[in-house]
């Protein structure tokens, strides 16, 4: 299975791999001085605590290109598995600190995610809550269109094609 780059850029932001290291010091409550005060969120110590090795397929940080701060998270639940049509598939996960939020971060971020995963032949799908409007609309902006119905949270599960 082919790897992604160990940082991702877009035309903003730098999407590097959040290392072990510093996944283990966020969780014992350590920051690093280049994260937002309200980074890291409680939905990204939970991406943190994900990570069990070296992989490209685990969380990044979204970090700001003019400055270097860091104001929220993106990446992968895993590394591609094949779905029910034999398509390797992964699933994202996306979040800002309220102060980043409204100015199209999300969706610059997330299209650059779509781009990599185009690049390697890996389709992607999410999960978000119905009532989640602005999420809903970043998907939609990028492409992911397939709806395939609710999970067992009751969250709505989209793909790109």
């Amino acid at each position: 299975m082919s790897e992604l780059p160990p940082v991702i850029s877009t035309n903003r932001f730098r999407l590097p791999l959040v290392s072990r290291e510093e996944a283990a010091a966020a969780l014992a409550g350590s920051r690093a001085p280049d994260w937002h005060e309200d980074y890291p969120r409680s939905d990204d110590l939970d991406a943190f605590s994900m990570i069990k090795g070296d992989s490209t397929w685990g969380p990044r940080h979204i970090v700001r290109v003019v400055d270097g701060l860091v104001i929220g998270s993106v990446g992968f639940y895993g590394p591609p598995a094949p779905h029910d049509d034999g398509v390797l598939e992964v699933e994202i996960g996306y979040g800002l600190v309220e102060y980043a939020r409204g100015h199209g971060v999300a969706t610059e971020v997330v299209s650059g995610l779509v781009a990599a995963l185009d690049a390697v032949d890996v389709r992607v799908r999410a999960r978000t809550e119905p009532s989640n409007a602005p999420s809903l609309r970043v998907l939609a902006k990028c492409g992911f269109t397939v709806l395939r119905g609710p999970d067992e949270d009751g969250n709505l599960v989209v793909s790109r094609g």
